[in-house]
C-alpha cells in the first residue's frame, strides 16, 4: 500500500540505515530531539513526509520502500 507517512531517518555517513513510522511530526521532532542527546557525529536523524510503500507486520505498520519525489 503506498501512502503518505511522517518518518523518522536515521544515517550512518550519509546512508539511511533505520527508518520509523511517526504519529505526527511533533512526535517525529521529538523523537529526533531525544535521539540527538546521545550525540555521535557520524549519526544523524532527520524527519520527513513522504510517500512511503508500508505493509503490515505482526500487528505494525512499517516501512517497506520510501519514495522520495
Amino acid at each position: 500500500m503506498v501512502e503518505t507517512v511522517v518518518a523518522l531517518l536515521m544515517f550512518i555517513n550519509g546512508e539511511i540505515k533505520e527508518h520509523r513510522i511517526q504519529d505526527n511530526m511533533a512526535t517525529c521532532l521529538r523523537g529526533k530531539r531525544v535521539a540527538e542527546r546521545d550525540y555521535n557525529p557520524s549519526v544523524s536523524y532527520k524527519c520527513i513526509k513522504s510517500k512511503a510503500e508500508t505493509e503490515i507486520y505482526m500487528g505494525q505498520k512499517s516501512i517497506r520502500k520510501i519514495i522520495l519525489d
